[in-house]
């Protein structure tokens, strides 16, 4: 039997190149998340329960990456966090929240706490255009059981325009009547959508962030291949999910490749990416089922222990490596998820053939990852835990196995609470930035052009990092 030898980020540094770049501020590094996705930064947080639901997404979205909302949660609830995402700023609303006139106050505060929406266009079962109901109207009346019809904007008052208006046009509409909400009617006064101030603003004011085409943040979910997988295809589509990731430990399976093929068939226009691989025969054979991106990692996580449970996996860099040589040549994103432990990691990942990078580690401990902050010690912690963890397997909503029947192939620990997510992706950025300039390197695809490995002794890592001083 023939050994090779496979290596992980650390093994290995990059050989700084002759630089033609100016500043580190010159350099583009957007990138693609899947065939028809592109984002502006290559970042991405991981589909596990204590890193990515709505919160998160937003926030990496905002930024100019995107989320991967966890599938460890019910159907609905799932679905619930996507659709938030999908509101949170729009241009224009294709489906506003409504509420019928014979509605109590009561009835509406409860529908408040369920959609985090404090304004609703008031119809009837035809979808006529009635009136609005504003936080205005409500925030002085006392009594539950009025109806929405006593305390609404009437239609007579109401400013409208054709779903058809574009954004200056709608923007100079609503700055001359002073509103902060344009219905949006048909010719018989039917509702066809909602243009507010807010999202008008964000969306002239984030130009970095990921969008679609409807000026959406962009919102990933994560779906299994076992049991009533597609019933949750299902829901996240209807939440106008933008990409569905298939999470399974072994992506290179036959499981795997059904869900692809089942997947595809019914719904061909949404992207899905496959993972997770570690070879370049995993990656044509996900390729051939028909997957727009490639998710790459077996046990570098820093919560995984996937490798030392059953002895099986490839290390990080040789394994983005191996499934790069197939990728590129079918012109298919390569997503180099975890093993990730500082900003020069990601900026070797990306130069040796990633097109994005997952991190779960780095992300979680935010403010935004789910989950309270806990005090240990004096110190401020966060939860986190693989998603193959006992605490997992036994959390999950189809979960049938006995605890005794379960080996874990992950664990659960604190992890330090690190504030805004922002402040991650600012350092990671940065370090992109200037690893680019380095490498002489204008975009990402220069960079995995240009890129030089050379391995390095443990002697180079310990050079490699502070030594010889004590670091305040």
């Amino acid at each position: 039997m023939q050994i090779k030898t496979a290596l992980t980020y650390d093994d290995v540094l990059l050989v700084p190149q002759k630089s033609n770049i100016i500043s580190r501020q010159d350099v583009n590094t957007s990138t693609k998340i899947s065939k028809n996705i592109h984002l502006k930064i290559p970042f991405v947080s991981a589909n596990m329960d204590t890193v990515t639901e709505s919160k998160m997404a937003i926030a990496m979205s905002l930024a100019g990456g995107i989320g991967i909302v966890h599938r460890f949660c019910s159907i609905e609830a799932q679905a619930k966090e996507v659709m938030i995402v999908k509101r949170k700023q729009n241009i224009i609303i294709d489906n506003p929240f409504i509420v019928s006139p014979d509605d109590t106050l009561g009835e509406v505060k409860e529908k408040i706490k369920e959609y985090n929406c404090k304004s609703f266009l008031v119809t009837n079962n035809q979808q006529d255009l009635l009136g609005i109901l504003t936080h205005r109207d409500m925030i002085f009346e006392k009594n539950n059981d009025t109806l929405v019809s006593d305390i609404m904007t009437p239609r007579s008052k109401l400013v409208t325009a054709p779903y058809n208006i574009g954004p200056e046009k709608a923007k100079e509409l609503m700055n001359n009547n002073k509103i902060e909400k344009l219905p949006l009617v048909d010719e018989e006064f039917k509702i066809k959508g909602l243009i507010t101030a807010t999202d008008i603003a964000d969306n002239y004011n984030n130009e970095n962030a990921s969008k679609d085409a409807k000026g959406r943040l962009l919102v990933g979910g994560a779906v299994g291949v076992r049991n009533d997988y597609m019933k949750r295809v299902d829901a996240l589509v209807s939440a106008e999910v933008d990409v569905l990731v298939l999470d399974i430990a072994h992506g290179h399976s036959s499981n795997e490749l059904e869900a692809i093929k089942q997947i595809k068939e019914k719904y061909p226009s949404v992207d899905l990416i496959g993972g997770n691989i570690a070879t370049a025969k995993a990656a044509s054979d996900l390729i051939k089922a028909g997957v727009d991106a490639v998710k790459v990692g077996i046990g570098p996580g820093s919560i995984c222990t996937t490798r030392i449970t059953t002895g099986y996996g490839v290390p990080q860099l040789t394994a983005v490596m191996n499934v790069a040589s197939v990728t590129r040549r079918h012109k298919i994103p390569l997503i180099a998820d975890g093993g990730v432990k500082q900003p020069g990691d990601a900026v070797k990942a990306l130069a040796a053939g990633a097109d994005t990078v997952m991190m779960g580690g780095q992300f979680g401990g935010t403010t935004e990852s789910p989950g309270p902050t806990i005090n240990y010690h004096g110190r401020q912690y966060k939860i986190s835990r693989g998603m193959a963890s006992l605490t997992a397997a036994l959390g999950r909503p189809d979960a049938k196995e006995k605890i005794s029947d379960i080996t874990p192939e992950g664990v659960e620990a604190r992890v330090p609470y690190r504030g805004p997510v922002q402040s991650i992706l600012n350092q990671y950025v940065g370090g992109l930035k200037s690893g680019m300039s380095y490498g002489n390197a204008g975009d990402l695809s220069k960079l995995r052009k240009n890129a030089e490995f050379i391995r390095i002794t443990n002697a180079g890592v310990t050079e490699s990092n502070s030594h010889d001083n004590e670091v305040l």
